[in-house]
């Protein structure tokens, strides 16, 4: 018995010595590995600016506000090159759309879809593969960008998504294009832009398609692009087509019956097996809620929610296995409408989109203190070598000591673009992402 114990302790310390080793080679999706925005340890910078703690800036094509990803010695992001609609192509758009707020969208002739490769130790850029181009896109919210989810890496293997505008896979070893879906079941009227970034589950590639026509979760065969299962939201919505949509990403979490993935949508919280879409539970946030963006977080048995719009809130439940979650605790007043909270130990943190910083003992939801921090937020936070990164629209990241008051150690101002990426760590440093250009952060010593 004692053997068995040893020997079960020294796989631990080779798988965790393994996952270590990956999570520093690594950051192959948005917030990391496990989703959390936690980077490896490490000491990691809290000053820098144009002129300081720049090891190099890269300036990219196009536009976007997809984070990085990288494995190795390459970074990887998505990018939109834009072709802008004639003042007659437009005018006639707006004019047959019957959204009222037509006449504030972004609109394109054309617009072409990449994949941009980035050297990490010099920013050199690599490559620039183009993966779809579309003619008269659907038009997006000004805030948002045709390459706005994140791009997934496994092994050689890139995933990137557009939303409604198509899902590929790229071998990185050779450039080469794998597959391409563009189905047309798979197509739906985003409204303000696509959003939502996918997450893996063994061989599948799961993401959401939330749109004012029509919604539904979708898993691709990662091998060959095919539609493995499409789950319609089976949550009744509001007759208005504009409180339909969504755009935040899901989240697998491991429970005593298995997996499960949790998905919010408008008005709708869902539990749903992951390897076949089945539907195991789901709950109505009791209030409108919907254009949700942030991700949900875990934290021991609880899931934490946002609602989206309009007045947002966050909700905590307890996970039962694969049965009907318990609701544990709301906060009502300064949920985050697009940036995803952060666990710290037992310490939950949340922006608002305006900027209201919220503490809370994650498992009662007590707030332990609120107060403001500078500018408009849609990047999620990171926690890096035990301090909290705010980075807000404006290029300006406001770095945080976690402690029972609010406890500023730095604020560090970028000026190359709107900043609605989040962070991706790298070697005691930071990978950041701006609307045209992406920055490598760190010192000589974490070159």
């Amino acid at each position: 018995m004692i053997l068995r114990i040893r020997l079960i302790h020294l796989l631990i310390f080779f798988s965790v010595s393994l996952l270590t080793g990956l999570e520093r080679d690594s950051w192959s999706q948005w917030r990391g590995e496990k989703g959390d925005g936690h980077a490896p340890e490490g000491k990691y910078p809290i000053e820098w600016s144009e002129d300081k703690n720049i090891l190099w800036k890269a300036l990219l094509p196009g536009r976007g506000h997809s984070s990085p990803v990288y494995q190795g010695d390459h970074a990887w992001v998505t990018t939109a090159v834009e072709t802008p609609a004639s003042d007659k192509e437009r005018d006639s758009r707006i004019k047959e759309s019957k959204f009222p707020g037509a006449a504030g969208l972004h609109y394109l002739s054309k617009v072409d879809l990449f994949a941009l490769q980035i050297d990490l130790q010099s920013g050199e850029l690599l490559q620039e593969i183009k993966v779809f181009t579309v003619n008269q896109p659907q038009a997006i919210h000004r805030l948002n960008s045709y390459a706005s989810p994140s791009p997934i890496l496994e092994k050689n293997l890139l995933y990137v998504h557009f939303g409604a505008f198509g899902t590929a896979c790229i071998h990185t070893k050779t450039s080469s294009v794998i597959w391409r879906n563009q189905e047309k079941r798979l197509w739906i009227h985003h409204e303000n832009g696509p959003g939502s970034t996918p997450v893996c589950f063994a061989d599948l590639l799961i993401f959401h398609l939330d749109g004012t026509d029509q919604q539904s979760v979708v898993a691709l065969k990662k091998k060959t692009g095919e539609v493995a299962w499409q789950t319609k939201r089976s949550g009744e919505l509001r007759e208005n087509p504009q409180t339909q949509k969504a755009y935040a990403t899901p989240i697998i979490a491991s429970t005593v019956d298995g997996p499960i993935l949790i998905s919010t949508g408008a008005d709708w919280v869902y539990g749903y097996e992951p390897s076949s879409g089945k539907e195991l539970w789901k709950i109505n946030y009791g209030i409108l809620g919907f254009s949700n963006v942030a991700k949900p977080v875990l934290y021991q048995d609880l899931f934490i929610i946002s609602t989206g719009f309009m007045k947002g809130e966050l909700h905590a439940y307890r996970l039962l296995g694969h049965q009907m979650p318990s609701l544990v605790w709301k906060l009502i007043k300064g949920a985050p409408k697009k940036p995803s909270p952060i666990v710290v130990k037992d310490r939950l943190y949340v922006v608002n989109d305006g900027g209201v910083l919220t503490s809370m003992e994650v498992q009662t939801g007590k707030e332990v203190w609120r107060s403001r921090i500078e500018g408009e937020y849609s990047a999620s936070p990171t926690l890096a070598g035990e301090l909290l990164y705010f980075s807000n629209q404006s290029g300006l990241t406001t770095v945080i000591r976690p402690s029972n008051s609010l406890e500023i150690i730095s604020e560090n101002q970028l000026r190359a673009g709107g900043h609605m990426a989040s962070f991706a760590p790298y070697k005691e440093g930071f990978l950041i992402r701006t609307d045209h250009a992406i920055y490598r952060i760190g010192t000589l010593s974490s070159k």
